[in-house]
């Protein structure tokens, strides 16, 4: 019982290095897809670091949810190629251990990970969600160019409309502004004009939009009388305090923003089976189903590891790959079909867990039988076929 002891200790250090190493490397390749717009806010819009950073730190419970999981299935499989590549598994096997009594420190790692992602999913990504929320708004109150798109109508402002053509972000400069006012009373006033400028205060949170060279047309509602005029220079305050209010004090809307519990009581409270419902009962089942794939993509790394040599540490490393892409494209066709009602959400996100641990346990059960694995049979067969090529190329 002592060897065991020491055996499973040393077996479960091994993966943590492998871990922490791949979990930062797969954080840096999520985080370099969000370049482009992180750098488009630091050098055009002129957002500090500082809030740069706070948005980094509020989306990456979203990818820790994939990352932990993945790290938690190549940190296996390297230690076992590893492992199996020095002789170790062979010595071990020799010593009266087989493959099935290698797996308790397997499984308690790969709890431990599935502990983590599940505290990331039921707190830190509603946490992230929310504080992104609030930090955008906050954000977007001493930066309006932000929040304006081209070519789309933007209503963050009560009773007024805004469109804008192109936007030069650099130079704050509109091109072809269209706004809608009803903020006065009995009456709809519409401003068209061929460019704008946008001047901000941060201390008052004041838009000024100044126009130029454009046309007002108001409309009296109770007269039903149209009045034109003709400007060289229009200025619109705009207000941005209560669009900041408004957008803190909604409260969690997107099912990825809810609380267990407020998903629990939109389920519940939900009379129609929408594609909001869908998607909240998607996230519910997500929330457990990520946790698990840590056990199940583990369960398979072990034989991946232990019947790839040496020789083919690469070709194994390429296997888990492979597998982890393969759980990701049936969890994420889970999740369009489950959105839409076509698919239950239930086998939507577990279906992959299912398929990807009952791979796991059939190779398991070849690797404890030393029985030979399908894929090296299929690699053994490439690898022939690539030296007869090369012979006859020679």
């Amino acid at each position: 019982m002592r060897i065991n002891t020491i055996i499973y200790r040393y077996i479960f250090n091994e993966m943590i290095p492998p871990f922490g190493i791949n979990a930062i490397f797969f954080s840096f390749i999520f985080l370099m897809t969000q370049i482009i717009q992180i750098m488009n806010l630091v050098v055009n819009h002129r957002v500090g670091l500082s809030v740069v950073g706070w948005m980094i730190l509020y989306t990456l419970p979203f990818f820790m949810e994939f990352i932990i999981p993945m790290s938690v299935m190549m940190s296996v499989l390297l230690t076992f190629l590893r492992l199996s590549g020095d002789n170790e598994i062979l010595a071990l096997k020799n010593g009266g251990l087989s493959v099935y009594n290698m797996m308790p420190p397997v499984m308690l790692f790969c709890l431990v990970g599935a502990l983590l992602t599940a505290s990331t999913a039921l707190y830190g990504l509603p946490w992230g969600r929310m504080s992104i929320k609030k930090l955008t708004a906050q954000v977007a109150s001493t930066n309006l160019d932000i929040g304006i798109k081209e070519r789309t109508f933007i209503d963050s402002f009560k009773g007024v409309m805004l469109y804008v053509n192109k936007m030069d972000a650099r130079t704050r400069t509109l091109s072809d502004v269209f706004i809608e006012d009803q903020r006065t009373q009995d009456a709809i006033i519409t401003v068209v004009a061929p460019k704008g400028q946008m001047e901000s205060d941060p201390d008052t949170h004041q838009f000024l939009l100044r126009l130029y060279e454009g046309t007002i047309n108001q409309v009296d509602v109770k007269s039903r009388s149209v009045n034109t005029v003709q400007f060289a220079t229009y200025d619109i305050h705009l207000d941005t305090r209560q669009a900041l209010a408004a957008a803190v004090a909604l409260g969690p809307k997107h099912p990825e923003e809810m609380s267990l519990s407020e998903i629990r009581q939109y389920l519940a409270a939900s009379t129609e089976k929408n594609s909001k419902y869908y998607l909240t009962l998607m996230e519910f089942h997500k929330k457990f189903s990520l946790p698990f794939a840590c056990i199940a993509l583990g369960l398979l790394a072990v034989p991946l590891g232990i019947q790839s040599r040496s020789s083919r540490r690469s070709f194994g490393i390429s296997l888990g790959i492979f597998f982890f892409l393969m759980y990701y494209m049936l969890l994420s066709a889970g999740w369009v079909f489950g959105e839409k009602g076509i698919y239950p959400p239930l086998l939507g996100m577990w279906v992959p867990n299912l398929i990807t641990a009952g791979a796991g346990v059939a190779l398991l059960h070849r690797a404890n039988q030393e029985m030979p694995s399908p894929f090296s049979t299929v690699a053994a067969g490439i690898a022939r076929i690539f030296r007869r090529l090369r012979k006859r190329a020679v």
